[in-house]
């Protein structure tokens, strides 16, 4: 029934015309009634050999830090956590800054490593990167920040043309920046720079290594995680949530990969990502195009994209640094490795993003926890018996023989596997093992598992072992425990780094396994692809495979890395 309407009376006009005037009065002296938005984020958080394809690395020293130290000025990082974040009356917006300041904002450089550079205040205008400063020599070389952008072949010519010019990537002074894109003063013209607001990644590289599950998650995200965590000196908190206070990831832009670009055939790429910042907005290269074409029309008033916060990554660029260039092709190294250098990393600096996509599995907490469980147990044995005394003790492990579990990777489906009758062995043997011992085994083949229970799997693996292949990539979600490690079985005389390199890096033993022999950190071995490397009769001895892990559980062959 539709209420009957009331004449209004003059005590009710009095009233609202005084409750306009009281609203009037507090938005004028107080500032609009809006809550501060939070920088604290929780979990939002084919085969190619390429190891030689991106030419020799350059002579660099490592740029970090234009004006302040932010690992170590605590003040210093709080004002810039503040920037991030939060507008207190009478601060301007970074809105406020580019639209109407007379000077366009200089760029800073707050953390760099080849291929991985956090900017403030950083322009794009028609395709270029634009660096505004007084101090260009602060800088590092272009070459180690950015490239063309092209795919990558191991041809003079092609490590040639992904060198950049000043088309990808430009200093400007800011009086050069203001006769571009400033607008006139006298008429109250605003700038024309347009803000992106929120923290921004750019990820400079083409599809050919991205629309790969290892390359994506186990190397681009994860080092592009710990360098940001690690540019802000950010801190993960203990416990179930495991929340890091690194600012928020607003949207990742993938400058040269359409949409098909960035995910991988089986779509681990998507899922991952997608679960781990469910609220990041992804780009793509249409879209990179987009804003390229709208600050490139010569019959107008030029004009720009302002990102307060960038993290741009280049995946030539990191292969110009010494550790990826020369020692481990992986450009995750120049990012992780940089910031262990600076002491920016804590141990826990993986597991925000390793939650945010267990949790999204439904995988049991308790399994999620199994890795702090464990080293806290080993840190009271520690405290009782010492360090030297828990080497070969069962304690040293931190697990109970039912929270030991093997998961065995097999490929026998796959176009590069065991020979059968060693297939067969090691599954025996494997079976008498762990029965003896009361662990468990897991013997599956991941392409026929879902998603969900291939996670699972990895979530509580102790020990990972398989031929070297796509499903060790899983180890990014092992527990992290004393004895937690990863067994990849060769062709004899092969060997690659992808899933060396990412063990030791979230502080696990790697073994590579040739047939009856076994290698392990310091004597590894020189990456090498033999005849035989990609084929079907790769030999293994099931004895030296059940060696490793009693040793392993028993507290044999402790990590020990530079």
């Amino acid at each position: 029934m539709v209420g009957l309407a009331r004449s209004r009376t003059f005590r009710d006009v009095a009233l609202v015309l005084f409750g306009a005037t009281a609203m009037h009065f507090a938005t004028s002296f107080i500032g609009p009634l809006s809550s501060e938005h939070s920088i604290i984020v929780s979990t939002q958080v084919s085969e190619v050999s390429h190891d030689h394809a991106y030419g020799q690395p350059a002579n660099h020293v490592h740029a970090h830090d234009d004006t302040r130290n932010l690992g170590t000025d605590k003040a210093a990082l709080q004002d810039l956590l503040a920037g991030l974040g939060k507008t207190q009356k009478g601060q301007k917006t970074f809105s406020d800054e580019v639209d109407l300041s007379y000077t366009i904002p200089e760029t800073t450089m707050l953390s760099h490593a080849p291929g991985w550079t956090v900017f403030k205040n950083l322009y794009m205008s028609n395709g270029t990167i634009y660096i505004v400063t007084t101090r260009p020599n602060s800088f590092p070389d272009i070459s180690l920040m950015t490239s063309t952008g092209l795919p990558a072949e191991n041809t003079p010519e092609n490590i040639q043309a992904r060198l950049p010019t000043r088309e990808d990537m430009s200093f400007v002074t800011p009086e050069e920046a203001r006769d571009m894109w400033a607008g006139d003063v006298e008429s109250h013209e605003q700038n024309r720079l347009w803000s992106v607001p929120g923290n921004t990644f750019i990820v400079n590289e083409p599809s050919q290594f991205l629309d790969h599950y290892y390359h994506f998650c186990a190397e681009w995200l994860f080092g592009a995680w710990a360098f940001w965590q690690g540019a802000f000196s950010a801190t993960v908190e203990p416990g179930t949530a495991h929340k890091s206070s690194a600012p928020p990831v607003d949207r990742v832009i993938f400058a040269n990969a359409g949409a098909r670009g960035w995910r991988d055939r089986p779509g681990f790429n998507s899922y991952f990502f997608r679960a781990a910042f469910p609220s990041t907005t992804v780009e793509v290269e249409e879209d990179w195009d987009d804003r390229t074409v709208a600050t490139s029309n010569p019959a107008a008033p030029r004009r720009a994209w302002h990102f307060p916060y960038a993290l741009f990554s280049d995946r030539s660029a990191s292969f110009k640094g010494a550790r990826c260039g020369s020692q481990n092709q992986r450009i995750a190294s120049e990012a992780i490795d940089y910031m262990r250098d600076q002491k920016r990393l804590t141990t826990l600096w993986w597991e925000p993003v390793r939650r945010g996509v267990l949790r999204f599995a439904g995988i049991d907490p308790r399994v999620v926890d199994t890795g702090v469980r464990a080293l806290a147990v080993v840190e009271g044995a520690e405290r009782v018996r010492g360090a030297a005394a828990l080497e070969g003790h069962k304690a040293f492990s931190g697990l109970s023989d039912k929270e030991v579990v093997i998961s065995y990777i097999s490929r026998q489906s796959a176009r590069r596997h065991l020979i059968e009758a060693d297939h067969a062995a090691l599954v025996t043997a494997l079976e008498e093992m762990t029965a003896k011992h009361g662990w468990e085994l897991n013997v599956v083949e991941a392409e026929k598992l879902s998603k969900e229970q291939q996670l699972e799997i990895a979530a509580k693996s102790t020990i990972l072992l398989g031929v070297h292949g796509n499903g060790l990539t899983h180890l990014i979600m092992m527990p992290v425990t004393p004895v937690s490690t990863v067994i990849e079985i060769f062709y004899p005389g092969g060997f690659a780094h992808d899933y060396h390199w990412t063990s030791t890096a979230l502080g696990m033993r790697h073994f590579a396994v040739w047939n009856d022999t076994f290698l392990t950190y310091p004597n590894e071995p020189s990456v090498n692809y033999p005849e035989g490397f990609q084929g079907t009769q790769i030999p293994v001895y099931a004895p030296t495979i059940v060696q490793i892990i009693e040793e392993r559980i028993a507290g044999k062959h402790p990590i020990s890395l530079v």
